[in-house]
């Protein structure tokens, strides 16, 4: 039961924070709905098995039996990762798979949804270059289509530079006044 109640609390901490940065930049509905999918069964008693406080529950499922149901279960849910936008190839004739260019305000709570997850994990020690450093340290580069890639990595490289309340201001003001 204390492993179900420290995910909970991770997990609400976390949609709590996605949910500030989401209102401050006016994506209210955003940020009310986001993650909604990790209190389902399916991905909440996974989150709650594997909870450790320092990483994803994901990780670990992942390394325990080769996959993780939460996680595939979550991705097709959730239209703020990039995974949800990966199709098949128009392009390619073989049926490969590409990236699919993200609507902008899903782009924002993908950016929103690091720095939360950075704030969680690294707790007082948080630096505005955390997601900027934690997205650099994958050793394989997302799958992101250009477009996105380019809006994410202008967000996550602000954000380490100039901080939340100009990265905010910029989102807010430049970036989704001209989006829906």
């Amino acid at each position: 039961m204390n492993k179900a109640w420290e995910h909970l609390k991770t997990v609400t901490h976390h949609k709590w924070l996605v949910m500030e940065g989401c209102f401050k930049v006016g994506l209210f509905r955003q940020g009310i709905m986001h993650d909604l999918s990790k209190f389902s069964p399916t991905e909440f008693i996974v989150g709650a098995k594997y909870w450790q406080g320092d990483r994803s529950p994901n990780n670990a499922e992942r390394e325990d039996i080769g996959y993780s149901s939460s996680w595939l279960h979550h991705k097709g849910r959730n239209k703020h990762h990039y995974e949800y936008w990966i199709d098949y190839s128009a392009n390619d004739i073989r049926g490969g798979m590409a990236p699919a260019p993200m609507p902008t305000r899903y782009v924002i709570e993908m950016f929103m949804d690091r720095i939360a997850a950075s704030k969680v994990y690294n707790g007082e020690a948080y630096k505005d270059g955390d997601p900027l450093a934690y997205y650099q340290s994958s050793l394989t580069p997302p799958p992101l289509h250009p477009r996105t890639k380019r809006q994410l990595e202008f967000l996550l490289h602000m954000l380490a530079d100039y901080g939340e309340e100009k990265t905010f201001r910029y989102i807010r003001t430049r970036i989704l006044r001209n989006h829906s």
